[in-house]
Formats: structure tokens, C-alpha cells, sequence
């Protein structure tokens, strides 16, 4: 279960996400991002982040630890920002907070390096997972004490915005041309043998388990937080079994080709494009 803590205070907006996300402290003295149940993507970005955040940690990768953050919309009273302010007053209960990384600097692929190994790794997590969101045009990955960290997955598991349609969404192929780490040779098949077994219904259950029934409440189609939390496992659980196969790295094909930036597809590709 995550820590449950109370905001005291809000601190400031950080307004690279398109949510909003906001730092804050807390009343065991710690300091979060904290992404607020009233921002536009609604609650379903706190499920991904939760299951996601909580699967990777029992991977083995690098997140910042989760808790849930109570606010009180009375903290909002004091934002001359009308934004920030409605913001607040729209997210009283149960909010999201992840530990904030003091001094962690945004993952560039051209100031530092990872080994294929982990990048392997990150890559066959982001396909079970579906993530859209690690790309070079926003990696979504600090280096914090000289360690890479794994941050927002609030675009992942789309199906769950589809739950009708999420049995196939199970076996859909992921295509990491993009991916801000597929110019350092990803150690996929090795990635899939070291952790595709370890995606076992009961580290999912876990993962799940995390998640405050206040989000998954009233979903359509199903009668209970518990239900929905097995869906999350069930396609999961599929998914993990045969995504290893169906992961694709390196510059696309000709009728698709990448929208990447030229160094990422010189290094890819070994060569400038004709």
C-alpha cells in the first residue's frame, strides 16, 4: 500500500507537463510533484502512473518512491495564479505525489550514456507497458546522482480508455523508432528473457493493489475497484508473455519514416540520410 501523506504547502507549478503538475510539501516532511485528480487527463493518469510506477519499481528500474498525497482545497485560496488556484480547488481528497529529485537533470541522449543493457530494459518495459511518451522529443527519464530514473507515465495503457477493446490492445505490436533510448542498442531479447517471467498475476495484483479505490470507482462495465483492478492484470499478464517479439527498434520504413531529428538517425542508421 503507498504511503498516505497530507500537502501543507504548494510550492510552484511545473509547467513542462501538460497537466500541470505542481511541487508541494508535506506533513512528514517530505517534498512531491505532486498530479492533481482535477487536471484535464482526469483520474486515469494517477492508475497509470500507480500500477506502472509500482511494476517498474518490482522490475527493478529506477522510479521515484508514490504516495498519496491529501489536499485540502483551502490551499488553494492563497494562488494569485487562477490556473494553479482552480486547479487546487478541483483536486481536494486523494492527489498523487511522487519524491521530488532535487538537482536531477533532464535525460539527454547526446550528454549521457546507458548501457544497452538497461536501455534493453527501459525499452521492453515501455512496449509492456505501451508507453507513447519516451520519445527524443520528450524522454521522461532524469539522471540523478549519476543514475537514471524512469518519470511520468500518465500517457501509458491506453487501452484502459478502451476497456472493450483492451483483449486485442493485449498482443499490439510497439514500435520504438523513436524511443529516446533506441540510438544505444537495446538489448531487447535480453531484457525479455531476464524480466518477462518475473510478470507473474501476482506482481501485477500487487502493483495494482496500490491503486486508492476512490480512482477506480464507477468505472463503466465494471462493479467493482477490484474487478478493474484484475482487467489491469489480465491484459498485463498477456502482454508481457509476447511483446519481447514484437518490439521494433531503429529508423522506420520507407512508406513510415521517422520523424526523428538527424543525429538520431545518423546514429541509428550509421550514416547521414541521402
Amino acid at each position: 500500500m503507498l504511503p498516505h501523506v497530507t500537502a501543507t504547502r504548494y510550492v510552484a507549478p511545473l509547467r513542462e507537463g501538460g497537466s500541470l503538475p505542481g511541487i508541494v510539501e508535506a506533513d512528514d516532511l517530505g517534498t512531491y510533484v505532486m498530479k492533481f485528480t482535477g487536471a484535464g487527463q482526469g483520474r486515469k493518469t494517477l492508475v497509470a502512473e500507480v500500477i506502472c510506477g509500482q511494476l517498474a519499481r518490482r522490475l527493478g528500474l529506477r522510479v521515484p518512491e508514490l504516495a498519496v498525497l491529501e489536499l485540502d482545497p483551502v490551499i488553494g485560496r492563497g494562488e494569485p495564479d487562477p490556473e494553479v488556484q482552480a486547479l487546487l480547488k478541483a483536486s481536494g481528497g486523494p492527489n498523487l505525489g511522487m519524491d521530488f529529485l532535487p538537482g536531477a537533470l533532464g535525460f539527454d541522449p547526446l550528454a549521457f550514456e546507458t548501457d544497452s543493457a538497461e536501455a534493453g530494459r527501459v525499452v521492453w518495459f515501455d512496449a509492456l507497458i505501451n508507453n507513447v511518451d519516451r520519445s527524443w522529443r520528450n524522454p521522461n527519464l532524469l539522471v540523478w546522482h549519476g543514475r537514471m530514473w524512469l518519470i511520468d507515465h500518465g500517457a501509458t495503457m491506453i487501452w484502459h480508455h478502451n476497456w472493450p477493446g483492451a483483449a486485442a490492445a493485449a498482443g499490439k505490436a510497439y514500435d520504438a523508432s523513436d524511443h529516446v533510448l533506441a540510438t544505444f542498442a537495446p538489448d531487447v531479447a535480453g531484457a525479455a528473457a531476464e524480466l518477462a517471467p518475473r510478470v507473474t498475476e501476482e506482481l501485477l495484483a500487487e502493483a495494482a493493489a496500490d491503486v486508492p479505490d476512490a480512482w477506480l470507482a464507477d468505472e463503466p462495465g465494471f462493479d467493482s475497484p477490484d474487478a478493474l483492478r484484475r482487467a489491469y492484470v489480465e491484459v498485463l499478464l498477456e502482454r508481457a508473455a509476447v511483446i519481447g517479439d514484437r518490439i521494433t527498434v531503429g529508423e522506420r520504413s520507407a512508406d513510415k519514416p521517422s520523424q526523428a531529428p538527424e543525429w538520431v538517425r545518423v546514429r541509428l542508421n550509421g550514416k547521414a540520410p541521402q
